[in-house]
């Protein structure tokens, strides 16, 4: 009997030992599993319009437009975006690189009546490398840089320009008032070569002024939809339209923060235009997945 217990006193520090083996692989897998506090709704709904935001995210807007000039059809575009960013440990620079590509369907009016026809618009594509000074969490300002693209992809003439497209692209934005965001987005894509021999060469340029403010309980206002176009050849168009909407942002423990939103655009000022949107109501919706922002 007492060898009996010595045997087992002595197997003791290999249990404990095989215990801990098993036992803390499975911890760690628990404490990993554990979701990461969630980002307020303020901040949530700040980065859903920040240009340069590293918020891994898909957004999906439906821009229809009831009243043209120049043609009594309607129009629509449904756009789909998805912003990648990529952080110095996995990107191919030494610094954040925001990759966001877009593909959109167009509803197009055909002449000035009211037919219209439907087909895959252009596809465009910006990467922007963040600038990583002056420091943002000082200053609140932040600044990116890089090339913007544009692939005639287009299935009918209407809804695309016809032209591959490539230029600069820059954007700042400022967060050092809470609750506030200022910025914009500044892109001048230039063709390089046309699909056809009757397409224009295109050289123009897009300025979207962003301004957002948090209203509390997740909902926010903001000017940010509407983008300005200075077309810099000889006949084309100049659009200045301005842009409300409201839109609200849904922060739950365990689900993927959702943005909803609604806006109007008019167009405010438009020169050289044979046709161009009176007035238009924006339908968007965005979902973030804030874990996978590390890669």
């Amino acid at each position: 009997m007492r060898l009996r217990r010595i045997e087992v006193s002595r197997s003791l520090p290999a249990i404990a030992l095989l215990a801990a083996a098993v036992l803390a692989p499975a911890a760690a897998r628990a404490q990993a599993a554990q979701p990461a506090p969630a980002e307020s709704a303020s901040d949530v709904a700040a980065e859903f319009s920040d240009p340069l935001t590293t918020l891994p995210q898909i957004f999906l807007n439906n821009a229809y437009t009831p009243e043209n000039y120049g043609t009594d059809a309607e129009s629509n575009r449904l756009t789909m975006r998805v912003i990648v960013p990529r952080v110095p440990e996995s990107s191919l620079l030494p610094f954040v690189q925001l990759i966001r590509p877009s593909i959109s369907v167009v509803t197009a009016p055909t002449g000035r009546g009211e037919a219209t026809r439907t087909s895959f618009g252009d596809m465009q594509l910006f990467d922007i490398g963040v600038i990583p000074w002056p420091d943002r969490k000082k200053t609140g300002l932040l600044m990116g840089v890089g090339p913007i693209f544009v692939f005639p992809t287009a299935t009918h003439r209407e809804a695309g320009q016809g032209a591959w497209q490539i230029g600069p692209a820059f954007a700042a934005i400022y967060k050092g008032v809470p609750g506030l965001l200022l910025g914009g987005l500044v892109q001048n894509p230039i063709s390089v070569a046309t699909v056809a021999s009757d397409r224009k060469s295109v050289n123009t340029l897009l300025v979207q002024p962003i301004v957002l403010a948090y209203l509390g309980k997740g909902f926010y206002v903001k000017s940010a939809d509407a983008t300005w176009v200075r077309g810099w050849n000889q006949d084309q168009a100049t659009l200045l339209p301005v842009s409300f909407g409201i839109g609200h942002v849904t922060v739950r423990q365990g689900w993927p923060p959702l943005n909803v939103f609604a806006s109007g655009e008019y167009m405010a000022w438009s020169d050289d235009a044979p046709v161009a949107p009176e007035w238009t109501v924006r339908l968007g919706a965005t979902v973030a997945f804030p874990e996978w922002r590390p890669w």
